[in-house]
């Protein structure tokens, strides 16, 4: 089977950040430490390919399971420990949005998977599927991160 996280940054959903299948994509690779009220938070994005999620480098059809996580946020603080964890989105967030899940879908495979995971504390759920254009087939419906699950349109 063949994985790609399209937007890996720390990794943290993952139990093994080096699990075999899957390729980690990030447009940044980083390692810092910042204060996050009294704790010291260590923050490393160490993707195998830093590479743009609108702009995958892989042929079509390529990947089973998509995880598409983008960043979530609108607004951060300049030097957040939020910002330089999870990034944070450009302006015209929705045309960013939309291109990077139409990207995703390009390299999933007709018989796969798109595993995308929102939270809403800035941009609601559902502006973000009128962007996407595509409603999910399953996910969580409660609480304000979700993770839904999409197919490949035919």
């Amino acid at each position: 089977m063949k994985i790609l996280d399209a937007c890996c940054g720390s990794k943290m959903f993952w139990y093994d950040k080096h699990e075999p299948h899957t390729t980690y994509i990030d447009n940044r690779s980083e390692k810092d430490q910042v204060k996050d009220r009294q704790y010291i938070r260590d923050i490393v994005v160490s993707p195998d390919i830093i590479a743009d999620f609108r702009k995958l480098p892989f042929k079509d059809d390529e990947f089973e399971l998509v995880i598409f996580d983008p960043p979530h946020l609108i607004h951060a603080g300049e030097n957040s420990w939020l910002k330089l964890k999870y990034g944070c989105l450009p302006e015209d967030w929705s045309t960013y949005i939309r291109a990077g899940f139409d990207e995703c879908m390009r390299v999933l495979k007709p018989t796969g998977t798109l595993l995308f995971k929102w939270s809403n504390n800035q941009i609601p759920f559902t502006k973000v599927f009128n962007v996407i254009g595509q409603k999910p087939i399953l996910g969580d419906r409660r609480g304000s991160t979700r993770w839904s699950v999409f197919i490949k349109r035919s």
